[in-house]
């Protein structure tokens, strides 16, 4: 298995878009980078692969096929291990930092203190990544160099759609492990769809996709154990006709969570996703995104 390690990227991200955009919806792996910089690697306690537990292995692949549909595909090449997109800016934990944090950072968050801030103190498994403290400026110039460029072209996707097409579904695509962290924990579902409890998108788009993989033989639950993060609740607005949907994938369907590599049912649900999207993206007519009732 090879770990690619760049001292600096490219990109922050890699964007995928169709000749022309067809469809009110965009497509977001936040999760999915596997770019390690050296320096990182460096100053972590874990291996490579340990580091790679974090990551939403393959989710960017699962979904490339929508940008066939008409959709753009957004996907960051930082890992989440480096820095999570799907958080607030400056959601960060002091105890990491060597220096004062700026007053504006949110310091008392719950996934600060489950370690799972803007810049990660743990991988997935709950091990700590790092040997010593940070400086703050490095978490702030991870802050400036890779999530606001990122979350810049989010907003500018969403807002480009809603002009064209006068709403937008925002798709935030993940995967999940097979099992929980707790002890006796069942396996979990094939897919947990999380839209903020009906906060973030319209009941009935969540109802469509659901439909459309039980049609599939896929286990759905909605909002347990992965309601949404930040990019749901940040996005999402129905009122406004921005809808913003979760997905999580049961990363035994389609790899070895042992090794990350693919598994031979990738294929299958790569496939199975483009036929549940090729539904939904076209039953989007005008009365599933109503307006707003104008004051009289």
């Amino acid at each position: 298995m090879s770990y690619p390690v760049e001292p600096e990227f490219e990109s922050p991200f890699e964007l995928a878009e169709p000749t022309e955009q067809t469809v009110a919806a965009v497509f977001n792996a936040p999760h999915s980078g596997r770019i390690y910089p050296h320096a990182f690697l460096t100053s972590a306690r874990l291996d490579p692969f340990s580091l790679r537990r974090s990551e939403d292995a393959h989710v960017d692949a699962l979904f490339a096929s929508m940008v066939d549909l008409g959709a753009p595909l957004l996907a960051a090449n930082f890992p989440r291990a480096y820095l999570d997109v799907n958080r607030e800016p400056y959601e960060l934990d002091p105890r990491m930092f060597d220096g004062r944090l700026p007053p504006f950072a949110n310091t008392r968050s719950l996934r600060v203190a489950g370690g799972l801030g803007t810049v990660p103190r743990i991988v997935g498994d709950g091990q700590e990544i790092y040997r010593d403290k940070l400086p703050v400026s490095e978490a702030l110039r991870r802050i400036e160099w890779l999530y606001k460029p990122y979350h810049r072209t989010l907003r500018q996707l969403i807002a480009r759609t809603m002009r064209q097409f006068g709403a937008v579904l925002l798709v935030d695509c993940h995967s999940m492990p097979s099992l929980g962290a707790a002890r006796g924990e069942p396996s979990r579902a094939d897919f947990v769809l999380g839209d903020r409890y009906g906060t973030s998108c319209a009941s009935i788009i969540t109802d469509r996709v659901e439909t459309e993989l039980r049609r599939r033989g896929y286990r759905v639950v909605r909002n347990k154990p992965y309601a949404g993060g930040f990019i749901t609740e940040h996005y999402g607005e129905p009122s406004a006709r921005r809808h913003a949907l979760q997905i999580e994938i049961n990363r035994a369907l389609y790899m070895n969570e042992r090794d990350l590599e693919r598994s031979p049912h990738f294929d299958t649900v790569a496939v199975d996703l483009t036929g549940v999207f090729s539904k939904i993206l076209t039953a989007l007519p005008d009365d599933l995104l109503p307006r707003p009732i104008a004051a009289e």
